[in-house]
């Protein structure tokens, strides 16, 4: 059995800002993390002030390398259950049978994208089947884009990635868009496709080359910028009660605070639309709020400890005199 002051589950951006604070505030920190970020088929990072570029990979393995510089602990694992272990303890039970004590708790195991089923999309991710203009945008712009339409919001996504590009199409199931959102794409040049999307064209240089549609008919394009669906990874935050959302959004108040005492949570579980930046910031916020809720409970068990004499009493004279 292993204790410590907090127990960080998700090794990403949030988690793992979050651990470097708590391990400089000289608190035993261990970060459990399964492995399996969301951005790992991306190549490359961008909007991350001084690390623009870099690879979701190196990034990871420098916070790393920071937590364990000021003492912090990481393994890789995945926890299968967290149980409450008193007033504001916990057990995180991993699914190698190890129980770790803890605490308190910061969970960031972020979110998953789910993609809609069209031959060769899953495969082409982070490559050229991007989701979020802000990261990708840039190193696509002036280039033949395309946006999968269909979904709630979809509209108003293409309108922002028409930022980037002068030939953007909109693909979209037929008889689906209102008057007002076929004027406002015909007023900003981007072209309609409606139709069923039956596969993606790769050519030989393995790059997207166009969308096929059922018909054969194929639309070229460079890029495709798709609206996934976003769940959390909240099962360990739900089986604990932790309050959600109508969609399974974590609900936290300003310094990431859940429902249950005793446990925060940030990043991407708590907001799906948190950029790396975004999130790495939320896991130090946590991380500050955390410390100073630890420092509370380390002042009740003084005071305790004090009260039933197992603690020496200060006296008066406790300070030495000053000597002329």
């Amino acid at each position: 059995m292993s204790q410590y002051d907090v127990v960080v589950i998700g090794g990403g951006a949030a988690g793992l800002s979050a651990a470097l604070v708590l391990s400089r505030a000289r608190r035993k920190v261990l970060v459990v993390d399964a492995g399996e970020p969301r951005n790992a088929p991306a190549t490359h990072m961008h909007g991350y002030l001084s690390r623009d570029g870099i690879s979701p990979a190196e990034l990871l393995a420098a916070g790393r390398h920071e937590v364990k510089s000021y003492g912090g602990d990481i393994i890789d694992g995945t926890v299968t259950d967290l149980v409450p272990d008193g007033r504001s303890g916990f057990w995180a039970l991993l699914a190698g049978g190890q129980r770790i004590s803890a605490r308190r708790l910061l969970v960031t195991t972020g979110l998953r994208d789910e993609l809609p089923y069209i031959s060769g999309l899953r495969g082409r991710w982070a490559r050229d089947v991007l989701h979020c203009p802000y990261c990708h945008g840039h190193e696509f712009r002036d280039r033949q884009l395309g946006v999968l339409g269909g979904t709630p919001g979809a509209v108003r996504y293409a309108q922002i990635v028409r930022q980037w590009t002068h030939d953007l199409v909109y693909f979209t199931p037929p008889d689906i868009l209102t008057a007002t959102e076929r004027t406002q794409l015909l007023a900003r040049a981007i072209g309609v496709v409606e139709g069923t999307i039956e596969q993606l064209v790769i050519d030989d240089a393995d790059h997207l080359r166009g969308v096929q549609m059922h018909d054969g008919c194929v639309i070229p394009r460079e890029a495709l910028f798709v609206p996934p669906r976003f769940v959390p990874n909240n099962l360990p935050l739900v089986g604990l009660g932790c309050a959600v959302d109508v969609e399974g959004w974590v609900a936290v108040d300003n310094t990431g605070r859940t429902s249950v005492p005793g446990v925060w949570a940030a990043g991407n579980i708590v907001d799906p639309r948190a950029q790396v930046i975004t999130a790495a910031g939320a896991g130090s916020a946590a991380a500050i709020a955390l410390n100073a809720d630890l420092v509370e409970d380390d002042v009740r068990n003084a005071v305790r400890d004090l009260d039933h004499g197992l603690l020496p009493r200060p006296t008066a004279n406790a300070h030495p005199k000053e000597t002329a």
